[in-house]
């Protein structure tokens, strides 16, 4: 991943080490990726932001010693997006014709939604301020959403004349119904993060000083379950989405007869039978 990403080895480290465009904390089974370009907000259309950042997911994803992931962003920005600037001076993804751009954004933003769409850890984004554009879908494609009192969304792609060219259209419905995301859609204005906390967009909203913290709370809370299981259980939550009812039973009946021979299902039931937190060795 060379000088784009910066690991650490607990959740309190510092977040403007060098150039880096990505930093990586971990903490027992708990990974933090942090979006680390506060002077564009974040911006995620760079193609090396956009390698910097999916190297990033699958990295911690073939972690074996992890089960969760956190997302977030530096400074007070989570991510606006794609960079203007950019976009004005047609430089980077936003270079070349028609048939360039086409390409550009085949190979470089779009790979972010495949990659968060393969991942099998589940992942929850902090929102820690505005999520614009690519950086609000980025939110949505993850499993779970939490939000500080400043952060704002807004699916803002008409506001520059473009189109959701990240998936958006795809994510967004998905996570707050048609009605809402047309709404958000269609007229590109921001909302709150007590409106998205209302909307379904987020499971909760905390203060600023604290959203990190509560991100890692509820990180821990999904991390002392099983490995395999979260991930299985997530595949379920997303192809369910997608597939009928029949198909999906059958694929739940084959996963849960594995499951059921599972080691840690076998420590889970005698845990619960001696009374005593389970100790899953991340199988």
């Amino acid at each position: 991943m060379g000088d784009n990403t910066i690991i650490s080895g607990a959740p309190q480290t510092e977040k403007s080490v060098g150039a880096s465009l990505v930093l990586i904390e971990k903490n027992g089974a708990i990974g933090q990726i942090t979006l680390n370009q506060p002077q564009t907000r974040n911006a995620i259309s760079e193609l090396a932001m956009v390698e910097a950042l999916t190297s990033a997911l699958r990295m911690l994803d073939a972690d074996s010693a992890l089960r969760v992931l956190i997302i977030t962003g530096a400074g007070l920005a989570f991510c606006s997006g794609g960079n203007v600037k950019h976009m004005a001076n047609r430089v980077d993804m936003f270079a070349g014709d028609a048939a360039q751009l086409y390409e550009n954004y085949r190979k470089g933003i779009q790979q972010i939604p495949l990659t968060m769409q393969a991942i099998e850890i589940p992942v929850i984004a902090a929102v820690n301020g505005a999520a614009y554009g690519a950086g609000c879908d980025l939110a949505m494609m993850s499993d779970l959403r939490l939000a500080a009192r400043s952060a704002t969304f807004a699916e803002n792609f008409v506001k520059v004349g473009i189109i959701p060219g990240d998936g958006g259209a795809w994510f967004l419905p998905r996570v707050i119904g048609w009605a809402r995301a047309s709404e958000l859609a269609l007229t590109g204005e921001p909302i709150t993060a007590e409106k998205a906390l209302d909307w379904g967009m987020v499971s909760a909203v905390h203060d600023d000083e604290s959203l990190i913290a509560e991100a890692w709370k509820l990180a821990e809370r999904v991390a002392v379950n099983p490995r395999q299981a979260l991930r299985a259980t997530k595949k379920l939550l997303r192809e369910g989405m997608l597939s009928d009812l029949n198909s999906h039973l059958d694929k739940c009946a084959l996963i849960q007869a594995q499951a059921h021979h599972s080691a840690d299902h076998a420590e889970a039931v005698r845990a619960i039978l001696e009374k005593r937190a389970p100790d899953f060795k991340n199988s």
